[in-house]
């Protein structure tokens, strides 16, 4: 059809109405096809179907992130072109669902000054930061306490269980204390709740001699890099998924946590690289076994 459009075109002198009844052709038909966007080129191409297979792979990377994905398969695209193809192919993801507070600070523990808000961190050990959320199954609730270190962004101990205690944050913990070395003059960070305040949780912590630091009242950018992982776990992968119980909800955080975020997901914070690939380019902790 667009070659005879084609044609039609370079014919300037023939009325316009006789030459497409002689091709056979409505005039509907000869204007769309002459106002037609020319096909993609081979590298367009090449490109779309890359960034197509990066957004199923990371369904809720935004532009930006997948534009840092396509660059380190060695394509050479901006972000601004990312979006365009985004949009385009409808790829755009679209955010949901608010992020609701746990903390309880009604207790009898002491509370600790904040530490993390004056510390300088230039590494990986020298702070860590806790929290925890609520995570929603058909029949209960289940309960997630995770601890991060805060310069590389890795998640180095987590615990999951139907009450929210101080149990399942003192489980969270010896994962990590498992995990990683404990160097002199490293930082617990927290909220104030009773879960972290706790005498089992800051006995465990003072043992270890690890210094406790715990957020402002009503403060919630005193604790942000916990939280934003807590957000990026529900919105990458609680609110995609159905599970069945708890034993499927623990083995899709096992390897959302440990495989995926750890190890594959590009962080910006850390100029888009994993936090597994930003410790090992800092020389530091690598290949951590979870117990």
């Amino acid at each position: 059809m667009s070659a005879v459009v084609e044609q039609a075109h370079h014919v300037p002198q023939a009325p316009l109405q006789g030459l497409c009844q002689a091709l056979s052709l409505s005039r509907a038909t000869y204007y769309r096809q002459r106002h037609a966007p020319p096909l993609p080129s081979e590298e367009e191409m090449e490109l779309r179907d890359a960034l197509q297979r990066a957004a199923l792979a990371h369904p809720c990377y935004g532009y930006r992130r997948l534009a840092h994905e396509l660059r380190r398969q060695g394509y050479a695209v901006n972000h601004k072109r990312v979006l365009r193809l985004m949009r385009e192919d409808n790829l755009l993801c679209w955010r949901r669902r608010a992020f609701v507070v746990t903390t309880d600070g009604n207790h009898p523990f002491p509370v600790y000054p904040n530490l993390a808000a004056t510390l300088a961190v230039t590494g990986i050990n020298q702070l860590w930061v806790a929290d925890l959320t609520y995570l929603r199954l058909m029949r209960e609730w289940l309960y997630l306490a995770v601890l991060l270190d805060a310069y590389s962004r890795r998640c180095i101990g987590w615990a999951l269980g139907r009450r929210l205690t101080e149990a399942l944050t003192v489980e969270a913990l010896e994962m990590a204390l498992a995990s990683r070395p404990t160097p002199s003059g490293l930082v617990h960070h927290s909220d104030r709740g009773v879960q972290y305040a706790s005498r089992d949780y800051t006995g465990r912590l003072h043992e270890a001699q690890i210094a406790i630091s715990m957020s402002r009242k009503g403060n919630p950018y005193d604790n942000a890099s916990a939280e934003s992982f807590l957000k990026t776990l529900k919105y990458e992968e609680v609110y995609l998924s159905e599970y069945r119980d708890e034993a499927d909800l623990r083995a899709s955080l096992a390897y959302f946590v440990e495989e995926y975020y750890n190890q594959q997901r590009l962080h910006s914070a850390l100029g888009y690289v994993p936090p597994v690939e930003f410790e090992a380019q800092l020389g530091g902790v690598t290949g951590v076994v979870f117990p």
